[in-house]
């Protein structure tokens, strides 16, 4: 949670978990210093963030107002030409010596990340991984995307064709707070690699994890002006951010995509956007139902559920419920909640008031409504304002607002089905299409049933990471959950600008002065013919 207040001279003391000294990397002195990476006047507004696991004050940042969003776009533009010169080698080393400082100093955005999210330490750690991951394979891989390539000519021969790939300008990146790591850092990792200027906006409550990240690309080199960070809220700079953008990159709600695709399509710039979900997990009736009880723990239940690949609808097979459920229940009740700074936690806190509100409207609207509760399903304000337990609820009907809302929490309903087509179905019952995991002893059967299901990504015998950790392939979402994708080529390529650089040697398609329009139309007609007829392409 974070609320605005006047210039305050000395930044608000981290809070601390309890039992547990405060981390260094939340020294006040530091995060003082990452505050002043935030483009805003000397005397901006301040605002105040507080820890979720303790609800005491955590940061106090300076607020952007948009004559500072305007600035920063000035300066970006500046910077962005020098960058764009730099020969993509240069680009590549800093992206390289960024991989190792954040493997090297990643206990510093473990605890930014805990303080701020709430999430564990293994939750956290998989940012890290995702981030190093990102940066190793950009850093390989650009040359591949962004140089120039040759392309078939008009006419064989005569026509030299080439693609060339220009950086769109400045990139408007907007990131969520869930996954403050990967969010911010994985989204501007390529549009950088590709010659972009970043200016970007992460969400106030995890500013500190994207700034870390910010202060760390300058550590490995990266130039003054070429990425940037504002702080504020979206109804207040969220205007000046799309005027100025040359491209959008949003991660968010779904509402909030809408709008950012309407604006974008007023003014003509291409967005990506990584919007809401209500992902489904299919269990089939010949899958192994211990793996599959881990592997629904594992897919349920990641930072409090706080993330837009979790799973929140949950379909067994009939003839294996009860082996199934006994299984993913005792593994869901012996869970361990709590905070600490250190990775003996299963699962940590939500990250803010409106989440747990949310989070409790859901599950009690569903219990009065004649739900069951198998596992969870209360609010653990002795651990900390904002805990909740892993809940796992069965006959949960269309009149409940958790049976097709996002809940974004620490909650899945769990159904049945008799056949995989009527599984499928029931999967595909939604607007949203972000992803999807299927279970079955059988991998040519699953990946069968994963075609079918309307997802951008389907795992098959895995929750979410096989598919996100394929980073060379495509992610994102199809209908209400978004536009766009992130990861292999489209994730860099949508930073650009293709062009076509054709040239015309000897003769082109305008008859030679010698010869009559007709005699060339018929020339011409039997050169296609002939062309068709050797398998020309």
């Amino acid at each position: 949670m974070a609320t605005e207040h006047a210039p305050r001279p000395t930044p608000a003391r981290p809070a601390a978990v309890r039992g547990a000294g405060t981390p260094a990397s939340l020294a006040p002195d530091r995060i003082e210093r990452l505050a002043r990476r935030v483009c805003a006047a000397p005397d901006a507004a301040r605002v105040t963030t507080t820890a979720p696991y303790t609800g005491l004050p955590l940061a106090d940042l300076p607020v952007s107002t948009p004559d500072d969003v305007e600035n920063t776009f000035e300066r970006a533009r500046i910077a962005q030409k020098s960058w764009a010169a730099l020969p993509l080698n240069e680009r590549k080393k800093i992206l390289l010596r960024f991989h190792d400082l954040v493997l090297a100093r990643q206990d510093e955005a473990l605890d930014l990340m805990q303080a701020e999210n709430g999430k564990t330490r293994r939750d956290a750690f998989l940012e890290v991984t995702d981030i190093a991951i990102t940066s190793r394979y950009y850093a390989r891989n650009a040359a591949k995307y962004l140089q120039p390539k040759r392309r078939r000519g008009a006419i064989p021969l005569l026509t030299h064709t080439i693609e060339l790939r220009h950086p769109k300008g400045v990139v408007t990146v907007i990131s969520p707070w869930n996954y403050p790591l990967s969010m911010a850092a994985g989204d501007a990792i390529p549009a950088l690699l590709a010659g972009n200027a970043v200016v970007q906006k992460p969400d106030t409550q995890t500013a500190l994890t994207a700034l870390w990240a910010l202060d760390l690309m300058h550590e490995a080199g990266l130039p003054a002006g070429v990425w940037q960070m504002v702080v504020g809220r979206g109804s207040s700079i969220g205007a000046a951010l799309m005027n100025n953008a040359d491209y959008m990159m949003f991660t968010g709600s779904t509402a909030s995509g809408r709008q950012i695709a309407r604006d974008a399509g007023q003014r003509l710039i291409g967005a990506s956007l990584e919007l809401g979900g209500k992902n489904a997990m299919i269990v089939l009736d010949d899958a192994d139902i211990d793996k599959a009880a881990d592997g629904a723990v594992a897919a349920c239940f990641p930072s409090a559920g706080q993330l837009c690949v979790s799973i929140e609808r949950l379909y067994v097979a009939e003839s294996i419920r009860e082996q199934f459920i006994a299984a993913f229940v005792a593994r869901t009740r012996r869970l361990k909640i709590g905070a600490a700074y250190d990775y003996s936690i299963d699962v940590g806190s939500l990250t803010n008031p409106s989440q747990l509100k949310t989070v409790t409207e859901h599950v009690d609207d569903a219990v009065a409504k004649g739900a069951n509760v198998l596992a969870g399903g209360r609010a653990r304000p002795d651990l900390g304002p904002l805990f909740y337990e892993p809940t796992i609820l069965t006959h949960v009907t269309p009149d409940m607002t958790l049976y097709d809302h996002e809940t974004f929490g620490p909650v899945v309903s769990l159904y049945t089905f008799r056949t995989a087509d009527e599984a499928i179905a029931q999967a595909n019952a939604t607007p949203y299409g972000l992803n999807a995991s299927v279970w079955t002893g059988n991998g040519a059967r699953g990946r069968a049933v994963a075609a079918r299901v309307h997802a951008g990504t389907v795992n098959v015998n895995e929750a979410f990471a096989a598919a996100w950790g394929s980073i060379d392939a495509p992610m994102g979402g199809m209908g209400d959950s978004g536009l766009g994708r992130r990861h292999g080529a489209d994730g860099i390529l949508k930073y650009t600008e293709p062009q076509t650089v054709a040239h015309q040697r000897i003769q082109g398609f305008t008859p030679p002065t010698r010869i009559s329009p007709e005699a060339w139309a018929t020339l011409l007609t039997g050169a296609l013919k002939a062309m068709k007829a050797a398998g020309v392409r």
